[in-house]
């Protein structure tokens, strides 16, 4: 039985919980939440049992989608909660807890400092994006843990969903030949015009981790990834369009309202090891409605392109669903793989995949070292658009671009 832990009971916790529950309605029954750690109680109990007496926090998005809009799921669910600890020190969580792994899903400042407490204690641990506030602090994440026997996962939940995994077989095995150019874009969707993201306050703040590029890049680039292969040089642009960010009652009155100094908007360019070249931007900005490039994420292939769901092979006239050319065209391996126990919960994907490799004794699919890769080239968009340059991701993984980072090492007093 694997025993988990779980630090950081904001709202995305119901979505993490939803994925578990998923896993164990499709069978898998040799894990269980034995702690819960926030630093006020009544959060963690909020979680636990359905009617216990806790009102749990209300889902704080109502946008399609958006797994902060999960609610009402409750760890008495899917287990029995009777031998539950909670917890408002994490440490004592992870030092005195009855537990053999953590999950960590505090804000990007934590991560490290939880992160690291679990690895000297040996527990498995399942990070939440990004793997941590700095490259500095990262690598000193992976370096630890590569000297220990724990499994060390990030989740980094974009590429377990369906379609990134069909974009994928797309060009790996699929129709599309090799890619060449890759666009993905989003303006006004999330939190825009003006709005404190997910009312938490240090999405935008620099010294805290903050900032659109790192908060989202790191899904785009993550995709982008297993798509088109490994990211060579970012060249950028940032801004913050609202220098002031509110939250709204339900009257639509401001109730709370900050300054900002974090990008909440990017615009990138990049290339890739093997010359796939694309661009990437993003926005919490944009008044009046939202705005997408395509379909969706958009990718060209020597053969054709995929928009979304929208799927253009060249010579043929109409476009084709990718989800039912992959559906007849890819290999049952390729299917059991992206979906086991026929799973289509990126949640409780990436969570099995977690507790498979703590099973045998190995690692994920997306573990420290992936984590690590997709912080730098999420890092590469803000060093570049400070230098005002092309930023090559080695540079930045290695340490030899680090100018924006700086003042959050030093408030965070990471040494390298």
């Amino acid at each position: 039985m694997i025993r988990i832990g779980i630090v950081g009971c904001g709202r995305i916790l119901a979505a993490h919980l939803r994925g578990y529950r998923l896993l164990r309605e499709a069978g898998v029954e040799d894990f269980r939440i034995t702690a819960m750690c926030s630093r006020k109680a009544a959060d963690a109990w909020g979680y636990v049992k359905r009617d216990g007496g806790h009102p749990q926090r209300r889902a704080v998005s109502d946008i399609p989608g958006d797994p902060l809009g999960t609610g009402d799921e409750f760890l008495s669910d899917f287990q029995d909660t009777d031998d539950v600890e909670v917890f408002t020190d994490f440490r004592e969580l992870i030092a005195r807890g009855k537990i053999d792994a953590v999950n960590d899903f505090t804000t990007h400042g934590l991560h490290h400092v939880v992160g690291q407490c679990a690895i000297d204690h040996g527990k498995h641990l399942l990070s939440q994006k990004p793997l941590a506030v700095t490259i500095r602090a990262a690598r000193r994440m992976v370096d630890s843990a590569d000297k220990s026997e724990i499994t060390f996962g990030v989740f980094e939940n974009a590429r377990q969903r369906l379609l990134a995994r069909q974009w994928r077989w797309a060009f790996r095995s699929g129709p599309l030949g090799n890619p060449q150019m890759a666009l993905l874009g989003n303006v006004g969707t999330w939190w825009a015009p003006n709005r404190i993201v997910a009312q938490t306050p240090w999405r935008h703040k620099i010294v805290e981790g903050g900032g659109i590029s790192l908060d989202l890049g790191v899904h785009q680039f993550d995709v982008i990834r297993q798509v088109c292969g490994e990211i060579r040089s970012v060249t950028a642009r940032t801004s913050v369009t609202e220098k002031k960010r509110f939250t709204f009652g339900e009257s639509g009155d401001a109730i709370d309202e900050m300054d900002c100094d974090a990008d909440d908007t990017f615009y990138a360019s990049f290339e890739t090891e093997n010359g796939v070249t694309g661009t990437l931007f993003g926005s919490w900005s944009g008044a009046g409605t939202n705005t997408v490039l395509g379909n969706g994420p958009t990718f060209y292939g020597t053969k054709g392109r995929v928009s979304g769901n929208q799927i253009h092979i060249e010579g043929e006239a109409d476009a084709q669903s990718v989800a039912a050319l992959y559906a007849t065209q890819a290999a049952n391996e390729i299917k059991e793989a992206n979906q086991p126990f026929g799973l289509e919960n990126e949640f409780a994907i990436a969570q099995h995949d977690w507790l498979d490799a703590i099973r045998r004794g190995t690692q994920p699919e997306t573990d420290g070292r992936e984590g690590l890769i997709d912080l730098a080239c999420a890092y590469a968009i803000v060093e570049s658009a400070r230098a005002g340059r092309e930023v090559l991701v080695e540079d930045v993984l290695e340490g030899r671009v680090e100018e924006y980072q700086k003042p959050i090492n030093e408030h965070f007093k990471i040494e390298s």
